[in-house]
């Protein structure tokens, strides 16, 4: 089926034939997230072992985490199969949590475990909260959300900067008011570099013009400045292996200490179609001394200055809604944003046509 009658479930016509797929669709799918990806929910060190469960939105979906005795997460949907309250308001019990309305206990697998209420009841046993696959890497708790087709996950493949003991990184994680799609626009733009953060400790160099060049990879693509490399803000690379998430670096001052450039690897996971939970891992290439140099850097001097950095960026994500494309007049700097939304288009549309030659709907749509 190609995508031009590419067909919604259960929407006909007057003759009786089903109505293409628009483009609208496509963009609406979109607002809360790309499926089929591990996504970052939140960090490791917010869910305490034993602790309260914590209840977030991601992907426009209502989840509890917690942690067992054992200190395992997991994550699951934060309803109560009884009466639909919050499970993130009950009792962690080390292996499984009470719901505070009726008491009903409901382990880590989505099963009833008791109804303390009615002993035996047909509740008891059944697998009726979702839980979601989970990982934690370099300090972020990731879970898969998968489609109707793809409840198993795949194979989690993490960056080599956050699994590979020669990186050394850091977690920065923060919430915009903006939509997850704009935030990796503004990754994917390496130019705003030498105008918004001109004045920072690292992005002061290099040319305020460019001519951009793209460059395909096995995962991806790299958005590259032509003949400027290791002066500013000069490149981005968008991976989607497993996870969605985009790769840069940024020379460092010989006052930034040993390690060579400062990279990051930045993931935004949608909260809702106007929120997203943004991820950050701070990285070097350091061993021995040059590690702990690079760690007590960062801690005691470096730290404050990147979050004055972001900060720039999230004033001016702040309010971005989904609808302010119709307003751009994009240029040639703009040509790694535009092949990131026609790439995120075609997943999302690709994803679509599966679930409707399968008879399955998708995320948000009744």
């Amino acid at each position: 089926m190609s995508a031009s009658t590419l067909t919604r479930p259960g929407t006909t016509t007057g003759t009786g034939t089903t109505t293409p797929l628009t483009d609208q669709d496509v963009q609406s799918y979109l607002r809360t997230g790309l499926r089929n990806r591990w996504w970052p929910i939140l960090g490791s060190n917010m869910v305490e072992t034993n602790g309260k469960p914590v209840g977030i939105t991601r992907l426009g979906e209502k989840l509890v985490l917690w942690r067992d005795a054992a200190g395992v997460i997991h994550v699951q949907t934060d309803r109560c199969p009884h009466r639909a309250v919050a499970l993130s308001r009950g009792v962690n019990e080390g292996d499984r949590i009470r719901c505070i309305y009726h008491g009903v206990e409901v382990g880590p697998d989505g099963t009833v475990l008791a109804v303390p209420g009615q002993p035996g009841c047909p509740l008891e046993g059944k697998k009726a909260v979702k839980t979601f696959p989970s990982v934690e890497v370099a300090g972020g708790i990731f879970a898969w959300f998968g489609d109707a087709l793809h409840a198993e996950p795949a194979p989690f493949v993490p960056p080599e900067q956050l699994a590979d003991p020669a990186f050394s990184s850091f977690l920065c994680y923060a919430d915009w008011n903006c939509s997850w799609r704009y935030a990796y626009d503004n990754l994917m733009d390496p130019m705003h570099g030498a105008f918004l953060h001109a004045n920072s400790h690292s992005m002061a160099n290099g040319d305020i013009t460019a001519v951009f060049l793209t460059r395909d990879t096995p995962k991806g693509f790299f958005f590259e400045k032509d003949g400027q490399r290791d002066v500013n803000f000069d490149w981005s690379e968008l991976v989607d292996d497993g996870a969605l998430y985009v790769r840069l670096e940024i020379p460092y001052p010989k006052t930034g200490g040993p390690g060579g450039n400062f990279g990051i690897v930045a993931i935004v996971t949608p909260i809702d179609d106007t929120n997203s939970a943004c991820f950050f891992w701070r990285f070097r290439k350091v061993s021995g001394w040059q590690r702990d140099t690079w760690r007590f850097l960062y801690k005691t001097v470096l730290e404050p200055r990147h979050w004055v950095v972001l900060e720039q960026d999230r004033e001016l994500m702040d309010g971005c809604g989904l609808g302010l494309e119709k307003h751009e007049m994009l240029y040639q700097h703009d040509a790694g944003l535009i092949r990131l939304r026609r790439y995120l288009a075609q997943q999302a549309r690709g994803q679509m046509t599966e679930l409707v030659n399968a008879g399955q709907t998708w995320p948000g749509r009744a």
